[in-house]
């Protein structure tokens, strides 16, 4: 993307790709979309595609490829040892990590289940500047837990600091001296942010937690996922990068971390994934494990076309515009919201525009969900489906109270090349309307909760028949129209 002024229009991202191939949506009536979601059990997971108009659930794995990986699929040696298909990739992680060993896995939460598995034993503990669900999920499934270390400034909805995923140095060296080293398997710096609105990390804040976990001789692991967006906000934001190249700034990036996996569904616009490292004793540990979990050593679970697809996403992603497009995107629809006064975090970080839910609906307690009936909200009055990222993402208490989230947000992603300026502005003027008729959302109630991760598969339904209401309002403003 490249920011430029215009003679008679407000200044605009300007997209540095044409679009050439095109898949038809649909947009139900809004009757439709109310049964729909009520079908769902409120939760926007279950909803089915073919009723949804706008795919705002998350960029995993739902980024548009460039040509050239879609040419270089073609490619694909399909061999399932040896393929010439892997060692393409191979190369283009480590020049892209320059790191000496790469294991291959399906996405990221299979490497988190080989990291865990080989490194968490019972009563360790893992500091990170904030947890993620499926990394806290395989940690906790071995006998570890999480503390989180991230600066104050992270949890604050409205702020003007550049990098709100920063790790408090003193929060971590408070953790890592009462528990011991010996109970601390790794820090863990997920880049950026994802469950407090894609709030980037640093490149100063990396190093200083590498010279203290080098102090202690604790691995540092990084989450590189949401790298791209991160290394964009490296370079526009943070003194000491603008004059480096995207690559150069991953590299001094990579050269923090002694451990580093990756979801190619989001990093490399692709589907996969991998761990990458520069210790071999911890490279021939775990890659026993890759064949019993996830494929072969060279393929990993993953389908060559994929493989093949990732390698050129890993080249793409030092590409200044490639990069740029989803952060721009978000700040310019971040904009528009807050010229409407709808609560939003700022600053905007990556992955998606994230709705402030516990102001949206200040008047819904928590213990009913303010995040997921927002969301379900949107859905009804827009087709937009976006993801809740609040309570029902947390885990319960031990005594079996809710843990209210710090953060109460309604994530709304924007997929790299995907969506138009057009149809940001169709949901930005739905999400006035909604904004003005808060009033009219009500909470919702668990009716099927799983135990784990409750947030994927589980159902909800209102707690009063708020959503006819909401529907009704609509009607009376809108008509006939969708």
């Amino acid at each position: 993307m490249t920011r430029i002024k215009f003679f008679k229009e407000e200044s605009l991202p300007l997209e540095m790709h044409k679009v050439r191939i095109v898949q038809k949506l649909n947009l139900l009536p809004i009757e439709q979309r109310l049964k729909a979601i009520n079908e769902a059990g409120n939760n926007t997971f279950l909803l089915k595609n073919r009723d949804v108009y706008l795919d705002m659930l998350t960029d995993s794995g739902t980024n548009a490829m460039s040509d050239r990986q879609l040419a270089a699929m073609m490619m694909a040696d399909d061999s399932y040892a040896g393929s010439e298909t892997y060692y393409r990739l191979e190369q283009a992680v480590f020049k892209f990590f320059n790191k000496s060993y790469f294991l291959p896995a399906h996405q990221g939460r299979a490497c988190e289940h080989i990291l865990a598995k080989t490194l968490v034993k019972p009563g360790d503990v893992v500091p990170m500047n904030y947890h993620f669900t499926t990394t806290k999920t395989h940690i906790e499934l071995c006998g570890g837990s999480v503390i989180e270390v991230f600066k104050d400034e992270a949890v604050k909805i409205t702020s003007e600091e550049p990098f709100k995923g920063d790790i408090d140095l003193d929060k971590l060296k408070k953790v890592i001296e009462e528990v011991g080293r010996d109970h601390i398997p790794f820090v863990r710096i997920e880049m950026g942010t994802n469950l407090i609105g894609g709030q980037p990390v640093s490149v100063g804040n990396i190093e200083e937690v590498k010279a203290l976990c080098d102090a202690y001789n604790i691995p540092l692991m990084i989450d590189a996922s949401l790298l791209t967006d991160n290394l964009y906000f490296n370079k526009v934001r943070e003194e000491s990068c603008k004059d480096l190249s995207i690559q150069e700034i991953a590299h001094r990036i990579s050269a923090c971390a002694d451990i580093i996996y990756f979801s190619a569904r989001k990093l490399g616009s692709a589907k996969g994934g991998g761990i990458v490292l520069a210790d071999k004793d911890l490279y021939d540990k775990m890659k026993t494990l890759i064949p019993v979990y996830e494929g072969f050593l060279t393929y990993g679970g993953m389908s060559t076309r994929e493989m093949e697809a990732t390698a050129i996403g890993l080249e793409e992603a030092t590409d200044i515009d490639m990069i740029s497009h989803g952060p721009e995107f978000i700040a310019e629809f971040s904009r528009i919201l807050q010229s409407y006064g709808i609560p939003v975090v700022t600053p905007s970080g990556g992955l998606g525009l994230h709705i402030n839910a516990r102001e949206f609906v200040s008047h819904i307690k928590g213990e009913e969900y303010q995040a997921a009936s927002l969301a379900a909200a949107i859905y009804i009055v827009s087709g937009a489906r976006g993801m809740e990222r609040g309570t029902v993402s947390e885990t319960k208490n031990p005594d079996g109270s809710e843990h209210i989230a710090s953060c109460e947000l309604v994530r709304l992603a924007l997929p790299r090349r995907v969506f138009t300026l057009s149809q940001i502005r169709y949901l930005a003027d739905r999400l006035a309307w909604l904004y003005e008729n808060r009033h009219l959302i009500g909470g919702l109630k668990f009716t099927e909760e799983p135990e784990v991760m409750r947030f994927f598969i589980g159902r909800l339904a209102p707690v009063s028949d708020w959503q006819e209401k909401l529907v009704a309002k609509f009607k009376e403003d809108f008509g006939d129209s969708l």
